[in-house]
């Protein structure tokens, strides 16, 4: 494995929908969309998702500025963070996602 570090995936949500999003996935499907299209596309052995619900308190690891821009609709959710960087907000394309997690040394499979 060498010393390649784990890669940070989080996405912000709620489980009632954003008016604007009506006809988008919801904030816990697009995590579990994303868990299984980086797991068909990379090795994501060194990847760690994180869930966090902007309507629920003290969340170890949740970013409460973050939140609080959610929930003063600064951001859109489902907020996707790669590494810290925002990478997709309120329906994120994965040709992003994937990008950030090359840039952060994620390589994908050999036979995709």
């Amino acid at each position: 494995m060498g010393d390649q570090q784990g890669v940070r995936v989080e996405v912000y949500g709620a489980d009632v929908k954003c008016a604007s999003c009506v006809n988008a996935p919801g904030s816990k499907e697009t995590y579990e969309w994303l868990q299984a299209a980086i797991g068909r596309k990379y090795n994501d052995s060194t990847v760690t998702y994180s869930y966090y619900d902007i309507h629920e308190e003290n969340q170890d690891g949740a970013d409460p500025s973050i939140i609080q821009q959610l929930l003063d609709d600064e951001l859109f959710y489902p907020l996707v963070l790669v590494e810290n960087e925002i990478v997709g907000e309120g329906d994120p394309r994965l040709k992003r996602v994937y990008k950030a997690l090359e840039k952060n040394g994620i390589h994908p499979k050999e036979n995709s």
